[in-house]
């Protein structure tokens, strides 16, 4: 076993594993698994920028990660870096704030790159589970992206959109500065829009519509299922390889879509940096569902962050047989 440390920094959170891992079975101990709320994409959709304010809160949570990582001796760290800091002109600061922080080069990754770790996170439990029926669609709803990742045992095909719940909330639901509580039925269409436009594309190179079993990742789809499993709070191992109905999700996308901000900041597992934007991640989930005919969406805890680590210790099984 390998001890190794992940970070998947993405446009609205940033999350640390520190796991023990084989990197012959991809078997993994976790050792801490943490999640912090930044809005690092906070108006990039707009200016093309990450704002100051974003950058410092991303940096506070490295501080916090890097002391982490520090007691626990991870052998080897790995940050991976999405879809903000891939649309950001100024990126460099982004870099070099995460170098002096905690020692390693984020790796601004592709949306393909990005899928791959995802799937390979999502998937590697589930290949045993012989009444899954194959392929696997993995759909990883982030902030400012979205990935499809199709594939059995590997994958097959991958396509990143940009459609994400920051980014749709920013776009199409924020009047003013302030985000439309609830919205109005032509801003949910707008979103509609986007969102069946970037399923098109996804499709021109993953093959959707072959899925056979729909695996739903992030925290969009993991507080959703919370809120359908009607838990008194966040229990990651209840929400772990849950498996949510088409129904439920509809449902509930309807309810946070038509409730108030406090409302949705009432649900026992709503995290507060979600209540904003967990309709439009819903709406998301939803479009998908629809277009490849889920019946229910089979829910992972164990996603980008889970690759990052396999893969990272898989590098050092490598450097050691050198």
């Amino acid at each position: 076993m390998t001890r190794v440390a992940g970070i998947d920094c993405g446009t609205n959170s940033i999350r640390l594993l520190v796991a023990d891992c084989d990197p012959a079975t991809g078997e993994l101990v976790e050792l801490d698994r943490r999640m912090t709320i930044v809005r690092l994409g906070q108006g990039v959709d707009r200016t093309g920028r990450l704002a100051p304010e974003a950058l410092e809160r991303t940096f506070a949570a490295c501080r916090e990660y890097a002391a982490v990582i520090k007691e626990l001796g991870a052998e080897r760290v790995r940050f991976v870096a999405t879809s903000a800091s891939r649309d950001a002109e100024n990126r460099d600061d982004f870099v070099r704030g995460v170098v002096e922080i905690l020692g390693v080069e984020p790796e601004v990754i592709s949306g393909d790159q990005e899928a791959e770790f995802s799937f390979t996170g999502a998937t590697k439990e589930l290949t045993a589970h012989e009444h899954l029926e194959r392929p696997f669609l993995v759909v990883d709803i982030g902030g400012g992206s979205t990935e499809f990742v199709v594939g059995d045992d590997h994958v097959r095909a991958a396509r990143s959109v940009d459609v994400g719940c920051v980014r749709m909330t920013e776009r199409h639901l924020v009047v003013d500065g302030v985000v439309t509580d609830p919205p109005s039925e032509e801003q949910i269409a707008a979103v509609r829009a986007d969102i069946e436009a970037a399923l098109d594309l996804a499709s021109e190179t993953a093959p959707l519509a072959e899925a056979r079993t729909l695996v739903g990742l992030a925290g969009s789809v993991t507080t959703i299922a919370g809120i359908a499993l009607g838990l008194p709070e966040y229990r990651s191992s209840e929400i772990h390889h849950s498996r949510i109905s088409y129904e439920q999700v509809r449902a509930i996308t309807e309810r946070m879509l038509t409730a108030t901000h406090d409302e949705r900041a009432a649900i026992p597992v709503m995290h507060p940096g979600r209540v904003d934007v967990i309709g439009a991640g819903a709406l998301v989930l939803l479009a998908i569902m629809e277009r490849i005919g889920a019946s229910e969406v089979v829910v992972s805890e164990h996603d980008i962050l889970d690759g990052i680590a396999i893969k990272t210790a898989e590098d050092v099984a490598a450097d050691r047989s050198r």
